[in-house]
């Protein structure tokens, strides 16, 4: 139990705006990206954004940008 807890602690929640996604199709294939990513948790997956928890020794921000990029989306930005 101790473990997951230091696992979550060790999670950063972020936002990223994807330009391009325009159906539920888009939001399925980015939300798929996404999970295929070893530490990331997702928050939600809508047209234009996706919220989620990472944990960065795990997954870099470069790894979830170059992750959506070969969606064929672009990533405007992290936060």
């Amino acid at each position: 139990m101790i473990s997951q807890q230091a696992t979550k602690m060790d999670m950063r929640t972020l936002r990223v705006d994807i330009e391009g996604m325009s159906c539920g199709h888009c939001v399925k294939t980015v939300r798929e990206a996404l999970e295929s990513l070893p530490g990331v948790e997702i928050r939600e997956v809508v047209i234009g954004q996706a919220v989620v928890d990472v944990d960065e020794s795990k997954t870099r921000r470069d790894d979830l940008v170059a992750a959506i990029d070969d969606t064929g989306f672009i990533v405007k930005s992290v936060a």
